[in-house]
C-alpha cells in the first residue's frame, strides 16, 4: 500500500541524545522524557528509538521548511519543560565505548538480535527529511536526482568530530559507525518504481526481513508514508542550520522533479560512496566528484543553492550560505569549541545549541 499524493509536502525528524544536567554525560533516560512530556495531536510526535539515551521529534506534515522545524522547535521546548537536557549531535564526542542501554520494544530486540556487537558501541543520531511525492513514478525520478547531492548534505551536515572523547579525524564520525551497518549505504539508481519494488523484495527476502524500514539507506522512497527520505546526515544542535538543510532539500526535491535525465546517466553507486567518504572525512574542506570532475563542496554547495533557490519559501537558504561562506558546519563549531576549553567548553556548546530556539521571541 502506497500514500503517494502529498506533492512536496514535508516532514521533519530528529534524533537527540538525552544527557545529564550537569555533567552533559550520556543519559539512559529517554523514555523517562518521553514518557512526562505532552504532545497535543496535531503537534507532531515524540518516540524512543534503538538506544535508552536517544529522543525522537518528528514534526507533523507541514507546508513549509519552517513550519517543519518550528514544530521541532517546540518538541524541543516540551522535552525541556520536563526537565530534560539534550545534545543534537551525530554522536555523543564523550561517550564511551560500550556504554548504551537498548529500548525494550520488539522491534530492537530484532535490530539487536541482527546487529549484535556493531549496535553496542555508541548510540548514533541523524536528521532525516521526507518530502511528499505525488505518484510512484516521480518518487523514483527524484530520489534519483537527489543521490546526486547526498554527499553534499552529508558534508554540510557534517556533526561528530570527536568520538570517545577523542578527535576522530573525521567530520562525521557518525557516518562512518553507521557505514558499519548492513545496508546502511547508497542505493544504486532504479529505473522505475517497478524496479524499486523488485530490488527491495529481493534484498529483504536474502536478509530474511521484515519490512523495506530496515534498509537503513541514505536515502529512500518511503511508499507507506508517500515520500522520499533523506537519511545522510547528522543530527543538528543548531535549529537554525536545520531549517536550512531542509530548505536545501526541499528545493532540490521540487528542481529534481522538472530537470531530466544527465545525458551521461545518474552517478554510480561506488562514485557516490567515495565521494560520501571524502566527505564524512573532511567535511567542508572536502572534494567530491560533481558533474564529472572533483570539486570544493563550496562550490558544490553554491551550485544546489541556485538550483534550490527558485523554490525557496522564507529565507532557510540563507543558512547554508552562512554555513559555507561564514560560521562553518557543527563539525568547526566542535573543533573550535574544544580548542577553547576541552571536552567541557565543547559539550556545554553543544547543550546551549540545543537549547535555543531562535523562533522564540523570548531568545
Amino acid at each position: 500500500m502506497t500514500a503517494f499524493g502529498r506533492a512536496f509536502a514535508l516532514g521533519v525528524e530528529e534524533e537527540l541524545i538525552v544527557v545529564d544536567g550537569t555533567t552533559l554525560a550520556v543519559s539512559h533516560t529517554g523514555v523517562d522524557v518521553l514518557e512526562a512530556m505532552e504532545v497535543p495531536a496535531g503537534t507532531g510526535s515524540a518516540h524512543p528509538d534503538t538506544y535508552a539515551a536517544l529522543v525522537e521529534f518528528a514534526s507533523p506534515v507541514c507546508a513549509t521548511p519552517e513550519e517543519g522545524v518550528r514544530a521541532v522547535a517546540a518538541l524541543r521546548a516540551r522535552a525541556r519543560a520536563t526537565g530534560a537536557s539534550m545534545i543534537g549531535a551525530g554522536i555523543h564526542p564523550d561517550g564511551a565505548f560500550g556504554d548504551v542501554v537498548h529500548v525494550d520494544e520488539p522491534r530492537y530486540h530484532a535490530i539487536h538480535d541482527q546487529l549484535r556487537g556493531l549496535l553496542r558501541r555508541t548510540p548514533t543520531c541523524a536528521l532525516h527529511v521526507h518530502v511528499g511525492m505525488p505518484d510512484p513514478e516521480t518518487a523514483i525520478h527524484v530520489y534519483n536526482g537527489l543521490r546526486e547531492w547526498l554527499p553534499l548534505l552529508q558534508a554540510l551536515a557534517a556533526s561528530s568530530p570527536f568520538w570517545h572523547g577523542s578527535d576522530s579525524g573525521l567530520a562525521t564520525s557518525r557516518a562512518q559507525l553507521f557505514r558499519g551497518y548492513p545496508r546502511g549505504d547508497i542505493p544504486r539508481a532504479f529505473a522505475s518504481f517497478d524496479d524499486f519494488e523488485e530490488s527491495v523484495g529481493a534484498v529483504l527476502a536474502a536478509g530474511d526481513l521484515a519490512d523495506y524500514t530496515f534498509l537503513w539507506w541514505d536515502i529512500r522512497p518511503h511508499p507507506r508514508l508517500g515520500t522520499v527520505e533523506i537519511r545522510a546526515m547528522d543530527a543538528q544542535s543548531s535549529l537554525r542550520t536545520v531549517l536550512g538543510l531542509v530548505s536545501l532539500i526541499h528545493g532540490l526535491a521540487q528542481a529534481a522533479a522538472g530537470a531530466p535525465e544527465p545525458d551521461g546517466g545518474w552517478s554510480p553507486r561506488e562514485a557516490l560512496m567515495e565521494s560520501s567518504f571524502r566527505a564524512a572525512r573532511d567535511g567542508l574542506a572536502a572534494t567530491l566528484r560533481h558533474d564529472g570532475a572533483l570539486r570544493p563542496v563550496r562550490e558544490i554547495a553554491r551550485a544546489a543553492i541556485e538550483r534550490a533557490r527558485p523554490f525557496a519559501a522564507g529565507d532557510g537558504l540563507d543558512e547554508v550560505v552562512r554555513i559555507v561562506e561564514h560560521t562553518g558546519g557543527g563539525a568547526d563549531r566542535q573543533r573550535a569549541a574544544f580548542a577553547r576549553g576541552g571536552m567541557r567548553a565543547l559539550l556545554q556548546l553543544l547543550a546551549a545549541e540545543t537549547a535555543a530556539d531562535p523562533f522564540s521571541t523570548a531568545t
